[in-house]
């Protein structure tokens, strides 16, 4: 289980000094109550993942051929149609800890109405945008037992994502929910209770 004093790290830099441990005093009895249910979510899909022998990270490499670094894993990515919610896993960081990372998202499909990006017209480069734009939430370094041991964000050229004010990407985060079976329905649900139970340190990272 991660610690709740996660690390920063960049895409291609050394660890960062840990985040500071967040105050939970600070959050309403309705945000703890939510913090506490995503904990025992957590615990129980990884209950249910272990008692079959399996884990995270071994289900979304499974039947994919080798590992190879910085391929999707799953190939196309994991997708929800409902929510707009994407990730997928793969490696490239060389640490001698992590054996890889997911990566979350949310598309503009599944963002509440008056989302905006931040003003981008001096990019060098088209962003996506309208029915293509896409903001990433945070990333999950795993090591090689698929245990999770910290989080992550970086500069938008690593996704070529849509960069969004840090205020509304923290406001996408309740909107992810990855909710059917491929390529595990625990996997999914693990994913997604993880970033619930980490909400305060992922917006700290954000911010």
């Amino acid at each position: 289980m991660m610690t709740s004093t996660l690390t920063r790290h960049s895409a291609a830099m050394p660890a960062l000094p840990a985040l500071e441990a967040v105050d939970l005093r600070s959050r309403s009895p309705e945000q703890r109550a939510a913090l506490s249910a995503a904990g025992q979510d957590l615990r129980e899909y990884e209950r249910v993942l272990k008692k079959g022998g399996l884990n995270v990270v071994g289900e979304v490499l499974k039947a994919q051929g080798d590992f190879v670094e910085m391929t999707h894993y799953p190939r196309d990515d994991v997708f929800d149609t409902e929510t707009h919610s994407q990730y997928y896993y793969h490696a490239h960081r060389g640490s001698a800890l992590e054996h890889g990372h997911f990566h979350t998202f949310l598309r503009a499909g599944g963002m509440p109405v008056g989302i905006a990006p931040v003003d981008h017209a001096q990019a060098s480069e088209p962003w996506p945008h309208g029915d293509n734009a896409i903001s990433h939430l945070v990333a999950i370094a795993m090591d090689a037992w698929g245990e999770p041991i910290g989080l992550f964000c970086f500069n938008r050229w690593v996704t070529y994502e849509t960069v969004y004010p840090a205020e509304a990407v923290i406001a996408l985060l309740d909107q992810f929910a990855i909710d059917h079976a491929f390529p595990n329905w625990a996997v999914n649900r693990w994913l997604t209770a993880l970033l619930r139970l980490y909400r305060p340190q992922i917006e700290a990272l954000i911010r």
